[in-house]
């Protein structure tokens, strides 16, 4: 039949380009957004899946009667189950427990066999999704790795596909791209192809709070993530696939106001996504803020809303977890910064003898200092690193550079306090950014003592 296609994989890409309307008003660029999210499996990962398991099959990694196994948050496992449903492969994915049951039924409908793990913990955990993933490979017979954190097919499938789509649809009239940054793939594939074609050419990461990549893009050292509610994006550990080096800026944004953006998108702009477009949207807005320029940026929309109805669009989810806009009952950490009152910040810099550390904190009366380089936080030393230092014969006159330790969190005054608890669990201290500034500290005996002021009152 004339028009027909011979099969719905020949349906991936293509997706329109449109211009915000109500949510972009307040700033002088034009923000259009790609819709990712009208993919026939309902994101951009079917690009990502039809380019790895194609590029496995030239390779001879994949044939009849092999079985597709890969850790996901759920798009990349919807475009895998959809290509192996028309190539006649079997599934198995590999799940973290905070994905929406939609994205688990979704994929369970195209025949995929899932497998629940926990979130929180670490990746190298035997428990993690990474880990079990791994294991499942090496128990199945026939299996294939998609492996989509560590496949060079995953950023290309950006560079052939996405890029050149997006530069014929804008005739190149490109000057900014954003996009959530997880696996990587996406910013990495695209700003080596639009870079090519125009050097000044920005490419922008939007990174929740949580991730570790905002953290190590500013600093150079590896934080600990913590958990986090948006889905899709940011990460625990530096996949591969992520090419640092593509981004000329990194922004960071919190679970509420990528929901909230998600929920006015909708309801604003008529465009039904997820949250990882939220995130987007609210970054690329925040960057465009900040610059207050006029050019044209473009904003990669990742998947759909239908994955998210019980969560994001259900009133009564964003309720209790405190993302409506309504007071959360226990504040946010500019609460406590302003019950605290002023407070003088002491650190160190980067250089600074074991001497003169020893003497801030015998002097301030406190266990740990955040160290600074150039006005932005490297890390803390404590006073456990110290006393190994000293205790070793290590000398007063050295630097302490080797003792800086990345055993913190950094958050922004919106960031809730109920987040801190899990923080506190594995971060020593918590830096307080504004933008990128440094704006406070908070420690364990702060956030005590906020709590039992709020209990007493």
């Amino acid at each position: 039949m004339k028009g027909a296609l011979p099969s719905i994989l020949e349906a991936v890409g293509r997706t329109p380009i449109v211009k915000l309307g109500t949510v972009a008003r307040h700033v002088r660029a034009d923000l259009y957004v790609k819709c990712e999210y009208l993919n026939p499996a309902g994101s951009m990962k079917d690009r990502v899946a039809l380019n790895i398991i194609t590029d496995a099959e030239r390779r001879g990694l994949l044939r009849p009667g092999c079985t597709i196994v890969e850790a996901t948050s759920g798009n990349t496992g919807m475009g895998l189950a959809m290509v192996a449903a028309v190539r006649g492969y079997q599934c198995i994915f590999v799940m973290p427990d905070k994905m929406s049951q939609e994205k688990i039924a979704s994929l369970r409908a195209l025949g995929a066999r899932v497998v629940i793990c926990p979130t929180a913990v670490e990746p190298d955990d035997p428990r993690s999704y990474y880990s079990v993933s791994r294991r499942i490979v090496e128990e199945t017979p026939d299996a294939f790795y998609a492996n989509q954190y560590h496949n060079p097919a995953n950023p290309e499938a950006h560079y052939v596909s996405t890029a050149p789509e997006i530069w014929e649809q804008t005739g190149g009239e490109i000057d900014v791209f954003c996009a959530g940054i997880g696996t990587g793939g996406t910013i990495s594939g695209c700003a080596r192809y639009f870079r090519e074609r125009n050097p000044s050419f920005k490419a922008v990461g939007i990174d929740p709070i949580g991730s570790l990549y905002y953290d190590y893009v500013k600093t150079g050292r590896r934080t600990k993530a913590f958990s986090y509610y948006v889905e899709g994006i940011g990460e625990d550990f530096l996949p591969s696939t992520m090419n640092l080096a593509a981004l000329d800026e990194i922004v960071r944004v919190d679970d509420k106001e990528c929901f909230l953006m998600t929920r006015r998108l909708a309801r604003e702009e008529g465009l039904f996504v997820g949250g990882s477009a939220g995130a987007a949207v609210a970054g690329a807005l925040r960057y465009a803020e900040q610059t207050d320029r006029q050019e044209n940026i473009l904003i990669l929309l990742p998947d759909g809303a239908s994955k998210y109805l019980s969560k994001i669009f259900n009133d009564e989810w964003m309720r209790q977890n405190g993302f409506l806009d309504e007071p959360d009952p226990m504040g946010t950490v500019a609460d406590l910064l302003r019950r605290r009152g002023e407070r003088t910040l002491i650190t160190a810099q980067r250089g600074d003898s074991v001497r003169r550390v020893v003497a801030l904190l015998k002097d301030h009366g406190i266990s740990q200092v955040p160290v600074l380089d150039g006005g932005r936080v490297v890390g803390l030393v404590a006073e456990v690193d110290l006393l190994k230092h000293l205790v070793s014969e290590g000398r007063l006159d050295d630097p302490t550079d080797a003792l800086i330790g990345s055993d913190y969190a950094t958050v922004t005054p919106a960031t809730r306090l109920v987040l801190l608890k899990n923080i506190f669990n594995d971060a020593k201290m918590v830096v307080v950014q504004d933008r990128d500034d440094m704006v406070g500290l908070i420690t364990k005996i702060d956030l005590i003592d906020f709590l039992a002021e709020q209990r007493a009152a």
